[in-house]
């Protein structure tokens, strides 16, 4: 039996911080309903791979899923989102309330439906009156959060390329949903479970901003060398680049020895990791000249043997190859139709011993499951066939 195995939800959701929250309560068995427009929304065709257009994103984020075309403007479409709710444990919809309020799917008219219904509605800054109802994506949050002034040099910002905010976003919420359906155990009710972008950007730069209150360092941009400790920085070898990472006095011991450096250990400039962060030009430049004549093979394989975090600097190509992730047995190669090859899926990064989370079928097809979805609330053939004439689904 899987964890969540009877939870029914309706994934309203689009583009990632939504999606990706239904899509990892399916691993663990929650049956979900991904609603789409009856053209398709616009996150299902983001970076286009397969001969239907949809997107690399997308496939990842909607395994395990059926697929309903709805048109929610419709008296029709809002009666059949009403029998949905009637029969569903959570909703996710990650719009900002007065959308959700537009399309009947904020929680008094969803808790009006289904007293004991959990709306997961996540947005770009929080519930505030005066940001409440405005629009952003992951760059959003982690511009504001102050993670991309540091990053890049002064000259240049730089955010992340892979969308952190919205993934780390997704996981808080299915937290949230978690938590909610462990209460409403005890208390029979639904509620809201809501998570912001900002929110979720100010927590992942709290250290930094932190640091900034107590301290005014004021810091500046250090492109991929940490301003805290070091030797933490991005070097190159004669094939290719990688990072280490020394934190704490016991590896900045092991990380003199490997350099042959052993005098730096006494310098009271690298006393501390605040003081080796202050230097870290300086060390990251020892370690650049360690590595510029070895080859990555040789540099990594020494940094292993001494126990210091290091990876290759992987373009999406190596990391697909590398021999480390294929070791992980993280990656689930599926069949989709119009895509020019197998398709790798990547699994939860969260996994439980005697129920683990699975993943069972590939994304679906635009409206998919539209008429078993339908038939299994009471609609018969005919009026299916009515509702796909008039292009209500």
């Amino acid at each position: 039996m899987t964890v969540l195995e009877g939870i029914k939800v309706l994934d309203f959701g689009r583009f990632i911080a939504g999606p990706y929250c239904a899509a990892l309560l399916a691993d663990y068995g929650a049956e979900v309903i991904r609603i789409d427009r009856v053209e398709g929304g616009e996150d299902r065709y983001i970076v286009p791979v397969t001969e239907g257009g949809e997107g690399a994103m997308f496939l990842q984020l909607n395994r395990n899923k059926r697929s309903l075309t709805l048109d929610l403007a419709s008296p029709e479409g809002r009666e059949i989102v009403r029998k949905l709710v009637a029969g569903a444990d959570v909703v996710i919809a990650n719009m900002p309330p007065r959308t959700l309020k537009s399309l009947g799917l904020d929680y008094d008219t969803l808790c009006g439906i289904k007293p004991d219904v959990i709306l997961v509605a996540s947005n770009a800054f929080g519930h505030a009156p005066a940001v409440r109802d405005r629009v952003g994506f992951d760059g959003v949050g982690q511009a504001l959060s102050g993670a991309v002034y540091m990053a890049g040099t002064p000259e240049q910002p730089q955010k992340a390329m892979v969308p952190v905010v919205d993934f780390a976003t997704s996981f808080a919420c299915a937290l949230g949903t978690l938590l909610a359906l462990y209460e409403r155990q005890r208390s029979g009710k639904g509620q809201e479970v809501s998570a912001s972008l900002l929110g979720t950007g100010l927590n992942m730069a709290s250290g930094a901003l932190i640091e900034e209150a107590m301290l005014g360092l004021d810091r500046q941009a250090t492109l991929n060398r940490a301003a805290s400790y070091a030797p933490s920085d991005i070097f190159k070898a004669r094939d290719g680049w990688f990072i280490i990472q020394i934190i704490g006095g016991a590896m900045f011991k092991s990380w003199t020895r490997l350099v042959n450096r052993p005098e730096l250990l006494d310098d009271p400039r690298f006393a501390s990791d605040r003081l080796r962060g202050e230097h870290g030009e300086f060390l990251s430049s020892v370690m650049s000249e360690w590595s510029r004549n070895r080859t990555l093979g040789e540099a990594l394989a020494l940094l292993e043997e001494a126990r210091i975090p290091a990876a290759r600097v992987n373009s999406p190509r190596q990391a697909l190859e590398d021999e480390t992730i294929q070791s992980a047995n993280l990656i689930h190669w599926m069949d989709y139709p119009g895509a020019p090859k197998k398709v790798p899926i990547f699994a939860t990064p969260v996994t439980l011993s005697r129920t683990p989370p699975e993943i069972r079928q590939r994304a679906p097809l635009n409206g998919e499951h539209t008429d078993e979805v339908l038939a299994g609330i009471g609609l018969d053939a005919q009026r299916i066939a009515d509702l796909r004439r008039r292009r209500i689904v």
